[in-house]
């Protein structure tokens, strides 16, 4: 039994849109875990998990929670009131990651390449955002993740009807213009950058579906970009995580606009760890295996 760590608390499962992608994570991570004989209690988080906590006499706990409550700086808050060390980011750079629309706004406000966006309400002239944006947007909850809400639109009826779809999450929601690719996503653990992950999706977009069931979703790792651009979009991903406060890994995607130039579209500060993930991924094309990927985010953490 590895006692390097002390007990570690695994989180997962949880209350969120994405309570079934974190499962699975957990699930994942669980298994690694016994395979390097960490001392390991697996939690599903619910309502009382405060309370639980303080009775498993933890050391250390392996943050697995995707979404809100899990992923936007509650539980870190939680976690650091109880004086308990955890992997990933803190709580600041936990809400900001999750909250899409203010991340953009900081990237504007520091030169980060993003795109232009419309923040939509009951108010919004939606012809005019529309046509602002350039006719075809991506509707989108603004602290959602894994695609959950979102949609495209290209007629005003459509982005009145993608608005109120995406209201349903109960948070701000946003449009942006609709990039023709590719995506790009890089992966980044404990300041090391990983090789980059270029994502072809025969699905409209790269939804929930394909991000998370499809088998039809390719994934070139290396991305076959040349060498200056590789460099180019680590160096773009590396500021983005940065600019964030980010800590221990994390995830950054970027899509390619109409010009050829990386545009950022979030930070993922509790990325999935499932079958069809990416940090997992690219972790393989730079040597690590899935358990020496978990020991690396545990040691990053201590």
């Amino acid at each position: 039994m590895t006692n390097h760590y002390g007990r570690v608390g695994l989180l997962y499962g949880g209350t969120s849109s994405e309570r079934e992608i974190s499962l699975m994570s957990g699930e994942a991570i669980h298994q690694a875990m016994l395979n390097l004989g960490v001392d390991v209690v697996a939690i599903d988080a619910d309502d009382n998990l405060l309370q639980s906590l303080p009775a498993n006499k933890l050391d250390l706990v392996f943050v697995a929670l995707h979404g809100p409550g899990g992923e936007d700086g509650t539980l870190q808050g939680a976690l650091e009131y109880l004086k308990l060390p955890y992997t990933g980011s803190g709580v600041l750079a936990s809400a900001l990651a999750m909250d899409k629309l203010r991340c953009k706004q900081m990237w504007q406000g520091i030169g980060l390449p993003t795109t232009d966006f419309a923040l939509l309400t009951a108010d919004s002239d939606w012809a005019a955002e529309l046509a602002r944006l350039g006719g075809n947007v991506m509707v989108k909850p603004a602290a959602e993740g894994s695609s959950i809400g979102m949609s495209r639109a290209a007629t005003p009826e459509q982005l009145q009807a993608a608005w109120a779809d995406a209201c349903q999450y109960n948070t701000a929601v946003i449009a942006e213009p609709l990039l023709p690719g590719p995506e790009y996503t890089v992966a980044i653990l404990d300041g090391q950058l990983l090789p980059s992950i270029r994502i072809e999706s025969n699905a409209e977009f790269y939804d929930y579906e394909a991000k998370y069931f499809s088998d039809q979703t390719q994934y070139l790792c290396p991305s076959e970009l040349s060498e200056s651009r590789e460099q180019e979009l680590q160096r773009l991903c590396l500021d983005a995580y940065d600019s964030v406060g980010c800590r221990g890994w994390g995830r950054v995607d970027v899509m390619v606009d109409d010009q050829g130039q990386f545009q950022l579209l979030e930070v993922n500060t509790v990325p999935g760890m499932t079958s069809h993930s990416l940090v997992p991924m690219a972790a393989k094309a730079a040597g690590l295996s899935f358990d020496q990927l978990v020991a690396k985010i545990l040691e990053g953490s201590l």
